[in-house]
């Protein structure tokens, strides 16, 4: 029997769905408690028995495509040996494959229960071991014995699953995340042919690049982000993720690869810099320096304290703060008190968390000149800020807050979001009425506090309503409407604002009945009288542009056409 060449391995699932999932690293479900020593149990509808002779070390186990190395012995119930590796001065290393048929087919999922240095004993019924056919050593229908014991294993990853990138983790990397797409990373890698040529390798302090840019050839980047920080690999890369069909000629530091090459590369992750689309358009990107403390972000409205030092793309340094001499900066995020970008890559850092801010014009000065300490900043400028997150101090939430708490922070960020009403903008004051009717929305509130809260409560909700048809929100605007209506069933605005909402998605039918709603409550209302003229208006629009589709529908000359298609078929 050669070793090498054993099929392996009932798949543990075989749905292809389940092959899909992720699961946890080393999370292993089991209905029991671990075997102990002396102790024999069956393995699930395999009915393979597994008798614990030694245990094993960690909690890991390989899986499928794992290359184990082991030792094992297999014998018959009589006791004769018909295999073993102990004959060997070395042990054999085997590949798990899930799609392997061949006899003995219950030894791989025997090795894929056990754990680094544990030696077991499985008893493998015949349709799990050699079957019917038997093989030299072992009747048909034999019942047969494995001892395995569990040197090490290699787990070995299918990147694309077209076996073009096959990803063998001599060495894991630590449990903080794989990098992203627009992540910076720091690898180290050799790149050789099959014969062992060498096609290119990084200097030993390594290289950095942005994964979304690429480096030397595809199978790199996509291999990368599905490491760790540490993790050792060898890559197996088919020509179509390496240097295609027509290779590549001699140039730099690379050296000659011939068409369709098959390539070694060996890959080391060495870290990497998290890059955050901050704003979601690339327009301001944050890439970390330094991870902060633990896992709480500034947020809007915290009070942060910040160092930094500004510079154009030119290296050009425009301002500092808290560097040598200079105070740091302390400012209210959310509250226009910075430039944009700057205020909502704050919001994201944590306490000691350290920066590097890429920051477009429509975030930073716009397309204005400014003066700032150091120098100017032309029109249309991208920034760079290094910014250190030195302290921030939250807003209380309201869950911290006592009753007088909560309607004092209600008051104060209605007047806020009055303010910036006045100043047109909408959409930062529609975010401050949100936030006050979120102070007042929990509480046992009794006698005047109840009076004061609900008539909060329905003035948030009104202006929120307010702000919402300026932004031809109008299904937000029907949503606050409804919430003041559910508190003051006839309020008029309310009544006004949600007929506005109503006319705007041509809901005329229900702008209606909100306006004669409204008139029933106040039938001298101007606004709401104007309002219905302007119902009354939209509707005889609609009835004439109804009235003309109807005429084109059934005019003679359709009828007619669709007649005379009836009598041709």
């Amino acid at each position: 029997m050669d070793s090498s060449a054993i099929a392996l391995g009932a798949p543990r699932n075989s749905s292809s769905d389940d092959e899909e999932m992720e699961e946890e690293e080393g999370e292993v479900i089991e209905s029991a408690p671990p075997l102990q020593i002396g102790e024999e149990r069956v393995l699930g509808a395999l009915r393979i028995k597994k008798k614990m002779l030694k245990l094993g070390t960690g909690y890991e186990t390989p899986e499928h495509g794992a290359e184990a190395t082991v030792h094992y012995v297999g014998t018959l119930l009589d006791g004769k040996i018909f295999y073993s590796t102990r004959d060997k001065s070395e042990p054999v290393t085997l590949t798990l494959k899930v799609d392997e048929v061949r006899a003995p087919r219950g030894l791989g999922h025997c090795i894929m229960t056990m754990k680094k240095g544990e030696i077991a004993l499985f008893t493998l019924p015949a349709d799990q071991g050699y079957g019917a056919e038997g093989c030299d050593n072992v009747p048909p229908d034999s019942v047969i014995l494995f001892e395995i014991e569990l040197f090490s294993w290699i787990d070995v990853v299918d990147v694309r699953r077209d076996g073009g990138i096959i990803k063998k983790i001599i060495e894991k990397g630590d449990k903080n995340g794989k990098p992203s797409d627009l992540d910076e990373v720091l690898v180290r890698y050799q790149i050789e042919l099959l014969d062992g040529t060498v096609v290119t390798k990084s200097p030993d302090e390594g290289i950095e690049f942005c994964v979304n840019e690429g480096h030397i050839c595809p199978a790199l980047p996509l291999a990368i982000v599905t490491m760790r920080p540490g993790e050792k690999v060898k890559l197996i890369v088919q020509p179509q993720y390496g240097f295609g069909e027509e290779g590549r000629s001699s140039s730099g530091n690379i050296n000659v690869v011939p068409p369709n090459s098959v390539l070694n590369i060996d890959l080391v992750l060495v870290s990497y810099k998290p890059v955050i689309d901050v704003v979601g358009d690339s327009k301001v990107v944050k890439k970390i320096m330094r991870d902060g403390e633990g896992t709480s972000v500034a947020d809007d409205g915290a009070t942060v304290t910040v160092s930094y030092v500004a510079k154009l793309q030119d290296g050009t340094i425009f301002e500092r703060k808290g560097v040598g001499e200079e105070e740091p900066l302390v400012f209210v995020t959310d509250e226009e008190q910075v430039i944009t970008g700057l205020d909502k890559a704050a919001a994201t850092m944590k306490k000691g968390e350290k920066a590097v801010l890429t920051i477009s014009p429509e975030y930073g000065f716009g397309n204005v000149e400014v003066q700032r300490d150091l120098a100017k900043v032309p029109q249309c400028s991208t920034l760079i800020y290094e910014v250190e997150m030195l302290d921030f101090v939250k807003e209380k939430t309201p869950r911290e807050m006592n009753n007088e708490e909560k309607i004092e922070a209600a008051n104060r960020k209605k007047e806020e979001g009055n303010l910036l009403y006045k100043n047109q903008k909408y959409q930062r004051a529609a975010k401050k009425y949100s936030k006050a009717a979120e102070c007042i929305e929990n509480g046992k509130f009794e006698g005047d506090e109840e009076k004061q809260v609900k008539a909060l409560r329905v003035s948030c909700f009104l202006n929120g309503a307010a702000c919402s048809l300026k932004l031809k929100n109008f299904l937000e605007t029907t949503i606050l409407c409804s919430e003041v209506l559910d508190i003051e069933f006839q309020n008029v605005k309310a009544l006004y604002r949600r007929a506005q909402s109503y006319i705007e998605v041509g809901d005329l039918i229900s702008a209606e009945m909100d306006i004669k709603k409204a008139l029933e409550a106040d039938p001298e209302n101007r606004e709401v009288k104007s309002l219905y003229k302007t119902l009354k208006f939209a509707k005889a629009e609609s009835d004439r542009r109804d009235a003309k589709l109807y005429a084109n529908m059934f005019s003679p000359s359709k009828l007619g056409q669709k007649k005379r298609k009836w009598q041709q078929t």
